[in-house]
């Protein structure tokens, strides 16, 4: 085990351990190792969004067969983006970082006005 130690360098004097199987620093210095260790966590972050709070963890997927499986988690996968991507809209707007941004609350605004304004009809009648 090779353990890893890094501060943020954002003025904080916190550090931080950092325990990787990857032994050999020659593979991948402590500043990678630190660096993709935060993008891991965004992306851990991404899969609680989808699997906790956008579609709850008591849902299931509703179709029994293979293409209505994937048609499902295709339709789950846009519709986070599309939320990030709403998020990321409101930030620039606001001159903020996206990633300070709350999921749950958006995806709540979202879901509220979803529900306020129903959808219109495909055939437009």
């Amino acid at each position: 085990m090779r353990v890893v130690e890094y501060s943020l360098g954002d003025g904080d004097d916190a550090t931080y351990r950092l325990l990787s199987t990857m032994l050999d620093p020659k593979t991948a210095s402590a500043m990678e190792l630190a660096a993709l260790y935060k993008e891991r966590w965004e992306f851990e972050t991404a899969l609680d969004e989808l699997k906790s709070h956008q579609r709850s963890p008591r849902v299931v997927l509703r179709s029994k067969m293979p293409d209505g499986v994937l048609q499902e988690a295709y339709a789950y996968l846009c519709v986070h983006y599309a939320i990030r991507w709403l998020m990321h809209s409101v930030a620039l707007a606001a001159a903020a970082d996206p990633d300070r941004l709350s999921f749950t609350r958006t995806l709540r605004v979202a879901r509220r006005s979803t529900a306020s304004h129903p959808g219109f009809s495909p055939s437009g009648t």
